[in-house]
C-alpha cells in the first residue's frame, strides 16, 4: 500500500534495464543482497553473483539510463579487511574479507569505484554515485535466519533459551532508522552538490556503543521478561570476526549526520515492535510509522534546545 512494487532479481540485467526505462527513477538506493554471513558459507557462488554481479548490473542499468541523477549503493561494514583493531575503520582503509560474504562486499565496493571513475565522473555524465558501509543493522520486522535479533526473539517467544554462537563478538549495532537517515541525507547532498560527495561513507553508532553479543542478549532477556534466557551454542560454526567498529567522523563532519538512538534505546524499540506483533495484535504499520516519527522528532527537539540556548 502506498508504493509501486516490482519483484525482480538483480542478476537479471535485462529486467533491471526495462524497469529503469519504464519508471525513470531519479534517485536509486541499491540495497538488494545476499546479506547473511553464515548463508554465504553455504552458497558462496550465489553470494558473489548477487552481491558483486548484481551490483554491476544495477550500475550498468543506470549507466544506460537518462533519468537517474543519484545512486546510493549500500554494501556493508564487512567490506573492510578485518584486522581485529580496537579502533574504527575509516573509508580509506583496506577492503577485503576472510569469509565469502565479506569478500563479496569488498568486491562490490571495487566495482562501484570502477564504474564511478570510468563512467560517472566524466564530463557530461548526469549521474553521481556513492557507496555506504553501515554497521550491524537491527530493528523490528527482521525475520532473517541466523541473525541475532530474530534468533533471540523467536526463541523467547517459543519459551526456549536462545543459543548464542559468539557471545564475545563485538559489532557496531544500530537501529535501522539510523543508517536509513544517513542514506537519505547523503542522497540529498549528492543531488544538491554532486561529485563533491560521490565517494564511500560509513554510517554507524558512536564508538562506545559497539557492544559484544553477550551485552545484547542480556539486555534483551531483561526487557523481554516472561522467563527469557540464553545459553552458549557449543557446536562448531564457521569463522566470524570477533571485533569490528566503524569511524563515522566523516559523515558527522561533512553531512551533519549523527546517530540519534543509544543501543539501550534501540533494544527497547525492538522489544516494543516484536511484543506488539506477538502479544498485542495491533497495527504494525502504525507502530512502525510511530517509531519513525519519534526518531525524526529527536533531532527536532535537540535543534530547538540548541536554538534556545544560543
Amino acid at each position: 500500500e502506498g508504493m509501486t512494487s516490482i519483484m525482480g532479481d538483480v542478476r537479471d540485467l535485462e529486467h533491471l534495464k526495462a524497469v529503469v526505462r519504464e519508471h525513470k527513477p531519479e534517485v536509486v538506493f541499491h540495497l538488494a543482497a545476499q546479506a547473511l554471513v553464515k548463508e554465504a558459507y553455504r552458497i558462496p557462488a550465489e553470494t558473489f553473483a548477487v552481491n558483486v554481479l548484481g551490483t554491476v548490473n544495477v550500475l550498468e542499468a543506470i549507466r544506460q539510463s537518462d533519468s537517474v541523477r543519484v545512486l546510493v549503493s549500500i554494501t556493508s561494514d564487512k567490506a573492510y579487511r578485518n584486522k581485529e583493531w580496537v579502533w574504527g575503520y575509516r573509508e580509506t582503509d583496506e577492503l577485503g574479507g576472510h569469509d565469502p560474504y565479506s569478500g563479496s562486499k569488498g568486491c562490490a565496493e571495487l566495482a562501484i569505484a570502477s564504474y564511478r571513475t570510468s563512467f560517472f565522473s566524466k564530463e557530461g555524465s548526469g549521474t553521481v554515485v556513492a557507496s555506504t558501509r553501515a554497521g550491524n543493522v537491527i530493528g523490528g520486522g527482521d525475520w532473517a535466519r541466523d541473525r541475532l535479533i530474530p534468533d533471540i526473539v523467536m526463541a523467547f517467544q517459543a519459551g526456549q533459551p536462545v543459543l548464542i554462537r559468539n557471545p564475545r563478538s563485538t559489532r557496531p549495532w544500530q537501529h535501522v532508522l539510523m543508517p536509513l537517515d544517513g542514506y537519505i541525507t547523503l542522497a540529498e547532498h549528492l543531488w544538491e552538490k554532486g561529485r563533491e560527495f560521490a565517494e564511500a561513507w560509513n554510517f554507524g553508532p558512536d564508538d562506545h556503543e559497539a557492544k559484544p553479543v553477550s551485552w545484547i542478549v542480556e539486555r534483551m532477556t531483561y526487557l523481554w521478561g516472561n522467563g527469557a534466557s540464553w545459553r552458549l551454542d557449543e557446536q562448531v560454526h564457521p569463522h566470524e570476526d570477533t571485533y569490528l567498529k566503524l569511524d563515522c567522523s566523516k559523515a558527522k563532519t561533512r553531512l551533519g549526520w549523527a546517530p540519534k538512538l543509544s543501543l539501550a534505546e534501540t533494544l527497547e524499540w525492538i522489544v516494543e515492535w516484536y511484543q506488539h506483533y506477538y502479544w498485542d495484535g495491533g497495527d504494525l504499520r502504525q507502530l512502525t510509522e510511530s517509531q519513525i516519527s519519534r526518531y525524526e522528532s529527536i533531532g527536532s527537539v535537540e535543534a530547538e534546545t540548541a536554538e534556545l540556548k544560543s
